[in-house]
């Protein structure tokens, strides 16, 4: 399967529209492409049961029931932006392409293009 690009990136809000967390709203931690998965904050947590060990090194690594966040699809979750009145909606991701000014490494420039992610409900950048 070909690797595609995802509408969000690590670090941008987003609202989880599917599943047992459905409204949820929280930071992606993660972006894994390939598997088309992210991991949200405080949104779908497990619970993990590590025994007490030691590493090679000889420190010894805690026991016990240990909580972290799974991945989840990244088509069960919506970008979150703020609007002019300082509210969040969510809204879909779209692309503009922007002709910049860029520089070789000999110094000399040309006109390139730059895509840029807008929120499609207020049309601004992201």
């Amino acid at each position: 399967m070909a690797q595609r690009k995802l509408h969000v990136k690590k670090g941008d809000r987003v609202k989880v529209i599917a599943g047992k967390d459905k409204g949820l709203v929280g930071e992606i931690l993660s972006v894994s492409p390939e598997n088309q998965k992210v991991t949200v904050e405080g949104v779908n947590v497990v619970k993990r049961h590590r025994r007490e060990s030691q590493t090679q090194a000889g420190r010894r690594v805690e026991g016990g029931i240990i909580s972290s966040e799974a991945p989840i699809h990244v088509s069960n979750v919506q970008l979150v932006v703020k609007d002019d009145n300082g509210d969040e909606v969510v809204t879909r991701v779209g692309y503009r392409r922007d002709e910049v000014t860029k520089k070789r490494p000999d110094g000399t420039e040309y006109q390139g293009f730059r895509s840029v992610r807008i929120a499609r409900k207020t049309g601004k950048e992201i």
